[in-house]
């Protein structure tokens, strides 16, 4: 019997396949969260510790919503600030579960 799809071990072609971020500058509030939560089911399906989630500096807003988005998200066991050499204020860290 098959194991579980979500259960197996990510081979190398789904790392390759899928980037380390997700680019959400520019976009509006709804269409930048709906790409979130495809990204995170690809980093997730990836086997990817942690993700880069680069949504820009400009006011706030999309940082603020990416966040709220985050916490409590089924994939996400939490986020932090990138440091100056990972994107500074501009991207947020999620680690994933």
């Amino acid at each position: 019997m098959p194991r579980d799809p979500d259960q197996r071990r990510p081979s190398i072609v789904d790392r390759l396949s899928v980037p380390q971020e997700v680019h959400l500058r520019l976009m509006r509030v709804r269409p930048a969260l709906i790409k979130l939560d495809a990204y995170l089911r690809e980093a997730k399906g990836a086997g990817y510790p942690r993700v880069r989630v680069i949504h820009g500096k400009s006011g706030g807003i999309m940082k603020a919503a990416v966040r709220e988005h985050m916490t409590g998200h089924p994939l996400v066991k939490r986020y932090y600030d990138a440091s100056p050499a990972e994107g500074n204020g501009g991207v947020t860290i999620a680690v994933m579960k």
